[in-house]
């Protein structure tokens, strides 16, 4: 495998302004898997109760996504319902049922356990800590978290931060984490918590990076539709891993180019309700919005900058 990939597999049921959809296909681990699997090969650790419909796993076999690592156990999958007003950037959680989820505590498998880049998506932070401690010599380690984790378990989420390489955090958490109500302050303080980079996620935004070269900042795609925000983070997040498994090379360069990826693909994902979108792209597609993107944040001075004195 070139990336592991270990979270929640769900069924959603969403409400947008433009639909409604009920047990959809969802959850952070397969919106991450999904996305990096246009770049590289992926394995993923997770379990779903047995009322998991067969077609999800037959999709998700479909994108060449190992699942070997898929414990499919009795009970319920886990469940989360939420709603989004106009607003797409905020979303109000109505239930969340954890059902097997509660219990998963993944022993990884040998194969597993000597993977070189590894992204753990959000999930309890001991969970993350049990995790890392099954981990042999990994060239790369991302995690996620959540202001659930942030309020209740901010040590443990502490501790799996400076043992990560890249962290993934949305703008309200991170400044929620370093209390403060500055991004850029908030990026320095957990980068000097020993990681290689800071990647804050501001949805409709855009995202920023902060890395050893400094800042890196990308706009999000101009979309004059976006249908269900759900899982956009997690893609980014996938399509970000994917790309940089499959160039195995974390220079800056990389991690900016990783950046652009992780943008085209949530912006896909965004158009549709669950992964339908992601259903039907391709690798032209990704690489026809990347070039989008290039364009997008690239400009020239038409002349000499003007200079201005003052007397």
């Amino acid at each position: 495998m070139s990336l592991l990939v270990i979270g929640s597999i769900a069924l959603d049921t969403v409400r947008t302004p433009f639909g409604v959809v009920k047990d959809a296909l969802g959850g952070a681990a397969v919106y991450a898997s999904c996305a990096a699997s246009f770049f590289t090969d992926v394995a993923v650790v997770g379990v779903a109760g047995k009322d998991f419909p067969s077609q999800h796993t037959e999709f998700l076999s479909s994108r060449n996504i190992d699942l070997s690592g898929l414990e499919i156990t009795d009970g319920q999958t886990f469940r989360w319902s939420g709603r989004y007003d106009f607003d797409l950037n905020l979303a109000h959680t109505l239930h969340t049922q954890l059902n097997v989820f509660a219990d998963f505590r993944p022993e990884l498998g040998q194969e597993q356990r000597q993977a070189a880049y590894v992204f753990l998506a959000n999930m309890d932070p001991e969970i993350q800590l049990h995790i890392l401690d099954q981990l042999k010599k990994p060239e790369l380690v991302a995690c996620d978290t959540m202001n659930f984790w942030i309020d209740g378990k901010p040590e443990a989420l502490r501790q799996v931060i400076s043992r990560s390489d890249i962290l993934f955090i949305n703008d309200a958490e991170a400044r929620q984490l370093c209390n403060t109500p500055s991004l850029i302050k908030a990026a320095r303080e957990l980068y000097n918590m020993g990681l290689r980079a800071v990647v804050i996620k501001k949805g409709e935004h855009g995202s920023m990076m902060l890395c050893d070269e400094g800042f890196f900042a990308a706009p999000s795609y101009p979309l004059e539709e976006v249908r269900d925000p759900t899982g956009a983070g997690d893609s980014f997040a996938g399509g970000f891993m994917g790309y940089l498994a499959s160039e195995c090379d974390c220079s800056t360069d990389s991690l900016r180019c990783a950046v652009i990826c992780g943008s085209v693909v949530a912006s896909y994902d965004v158009e549709e309700f669950s992964l339908e979108r992601m259903k039907r792209l391709d690798g032209n597609d990704i690489a026809g919005r990347f070039n989008e993107f290039k364009h997008l944040s690239t400009f020239e001075s038409p002349g000499a900058l003007l200079s201005v004195s003052l007397e």
